[in-house]
């Protein structure tokens, strides 16, 4: 199994630096991994590139992940985690900027668990990161095909 607990998919390096430590109160850093753009996202899950010698089930307990990414936006590769079989029902936060209403409801239809707004200020986004990482690693029983030892 993993030895990752959380995948932030997050490219604005301040925050994933700010998140990474937020997160790591929770988990042991090295279980945290980044992707910093969509297109690394979906190769991660899709087990290709950088990620061709990750095994299609070592997969995190859950991925927050942002909308506005590069080369392929967040809605995609939500769609890309949902397209495959191993990471169907993996717990999904989607953890953006926006406001949009649009958002929150397209998120949902392609499967997102959650659609956390990003706090405005650091206190509340450490805060917001930590509830969310006991939350799903914590608290959360995940099914029985994605279920931790």
């Amino acid at each position: 199994m993993s030895t990752l607990s959380i995948l932030l998919i997050e490219d604005c390096a301040e925050d994933v630096a700010l998140m990474v430590d937020a997160l790591a109160r929770v988990v042991p850093r090295e279980q945290i991994g980044v992707c910093m753009d969509g297109a690394a996202a979906v190769d991660f899950f899709q087990c290709r590139g950088d990620y061709a010698s990750r095994e299609e089930a070592d997969l995190p307990a859950f991925v927050l992940l942002d909308l506005g990414l590069p080369r392929v936006g967040g809605l995609d590769v939500l769609r890309a985690i949902r397209a495959q079989p191993s990471s169907r029902l993996l717990p999904v936060t989607v953890l953006s900027a926006s406001d949009r209403e649009a958002d929150a409801r397209a998120a949902a239809q392609l499967g997102a668990n959650s659609f956390v707004r990003k706090p405005g200020n650091r206190r509340q986004l450490i805060d917001t990161l930590g509830q969310l990482a006991r939350y799903w690693l914590e608290l959360n029983v995940p099914p029985p095909c994605c279920a931790r030892p």
